[in-house]
């Protein structure tokens, strides 16, 4: 199963259970101060899902304030967005001169280096939601972009929203299915629905600056490729007929990247088949059938390509992988 851990405040007695809340709430996120009309006998549950470099939380509590003050932020900064879904219950939030309230199924983003006040309540029903910590450098929207999302409700019942509410309650809901070699990968699709939702939401706004709507798009290009890379008709002109653009303005949108966009797509194929093929569940897969699954049609080409990339051959790979050994590759490709 994947990485995970439990924490459950009626575990303890009734007088220590807000302050380990408290310790456990900082652990989670960053150090918040907390308050709460059931401070004297508070009663919460909340499990964090590991998915490689970012977290996932499912969590059910009574009421709830918490703030991040500039003290606590000048002690402590992650440097991570923490992503807000209630599922029964609103956040009203406070920033600035600003105020917001959201209910169930809108998703918000919240930064670790911004002061903010949210009260979380569902009457005197507990409240549950999702949460996701995710580190900054994994979303590719610049910082100015970003802000424009604090604290904007975007919805989780429709598009790129309702996908990413749908997989978060599926992944979390029985986590004995999924090895936790699985956690990256499942990581990777969050944040390809993240970037194509808050993608989506900054290109719906006429006021954002042309670079913006440009990486934007760049963005959604890239989410488009990593859902169908199992695709072998997936070539610059089917995404470019894809996005309503031409070929050549497609070049010219990853001219700025680090390599084209067929380079890229290579990569993308090459990292996704090689983690595979270390992978000990699919050891009884063939090879040809691991690079088909990535869209690799022809095994000659799957080979030359991986040889090309990582200075071996596919198959001596997964042996010196699955017998423990350490291969000593060529390249180590972009995800």
């Amino acid at each position: 199963m994947l990485n995970e851990t439990v924490f459950r405040t009626e575990d303890l007695p009734g007088a220590d259970r807000f302050d380990y809340w408290c310790e456990r709430i900082g652990r989670t996120h960053a150090p918040l101060d907390l308050h709460s009309p059931y401070a004297a006998d508070y009663r919460a549950h909340q499990r964090v899902v590991e998915l490689g470099a970012l977290h996932v939380w499912p969590t059910t509590h009574q009421a709830l304030r918490y703030r991040r003050t500039p003290k606590l932020i000048r002690q402590s900064d992650p440097e991570q967005y923490h992503i807000g879904i209630p599922l029964q219950g609103t956040n009203r939030i406070s920033w600035g001169d600003e105020r917001a309230l959201l209910g169930a199924y809108q998703i918000q983003v919240y930064d670790s280096s911004r002061d903010v006040e949210v009260n979380c309540t569902n009457g005197t029903d507990p409240f549950s939601g999702i949460g996701i910590e995710i580190p900054k450098r994994l979303l590719h929207l610049p910082q100015h972009s970003m802000d424009r999302l604090f604290a904007r409700g975007m919805s989780g019942r429709e598009g790129f929203g309702a996908l990413l509410v749908q997989f978060l309650t599926q992944v979390v809901s029985d986590t004995s299915c999924y090895l936790p070699s699985d956690g990256p990968r499942l990581g990777t699709v969050v944040v390809d629905l993240l970037s194509s939702l808050f993608a989506r939401t900054l290109d719906a706004d006429r006021a954002l600056p042309p670079e913006t709507r440009t990486r934007s798009l760049v963005l959604r290009i890239r989410a488009h490729v990593q859902r169908n890379l199992h695709d072998p008709r997936l070539t610059p002109t089917t995404i470019a007929a894809a996005h309503n653009i031409s070929i050549s303005y497609l070049h010219r949108l990853f001219q700025g990247e680090h390599e084209t966009i067929a380079a890229w797509i290579r990569h993308q194929r090459l990292e996704r088949a090689r983690r595979d093929l270390a992978d000990p569940a699919m050891a009884s897969t063939t090879i040809h059938a691991v690079a088909a699954r990535w869209g690799f049609v022809r095994a000659a080409d799957f080979t030359r390509a991986f040889r090309t990339a990582y200075g071996m051959p596919p198959r001596d790979y997964r042996q010196q992988v699955l017998h423990g050994a350490a291969p000593v590759l060529l390249s180590t490709q972009r995800l």
